[in-house]
């Protein structure tokens, strides 16, 4: 059974899992064991505040507030970003 995000979650990448400015091909990568995925400035962005220390309540209210958006719109998009990591054994809370 997977783990449920919410608000209270504090996502962090899991071990062996890297955020990464990959220079050879000028875009930001999540490295892990056996798998590559290239990410959009978003996706980095939220990734970025995944540390473990802040909820995603928290990450959601700063993305919202930078990006000047609809927090439910937010929201959406980064529960759905970060279930697709834990899914793929990525992401921990």
């Amino acid at each position: 059974m997977t783990e449920q995000l919410t608000e209270d979650s504090r996502p962090h990448l899991l071990r062996g899992v890297k955020l990464k400015n990959d220079q050879v091909r000028k875009a930001w990568v999540l490295l892990a064991p056996e798998r590559y995925l290239r990410l959009n400035a978003i996706s980095v962005d939220i990734l970025q505040r995944c540390d473990g220390a802040a909820a995603l309540a928290t990450i959601v209210d700063g993305l919202a507030e930078k990006y000047k958006a609809d927090r439910a719109m937010i929201e959406r998009d980064v529960r759905g970003l970060l279930n697709n990591l834990l899914e793929k054994r990525m992401l921990g809370l």
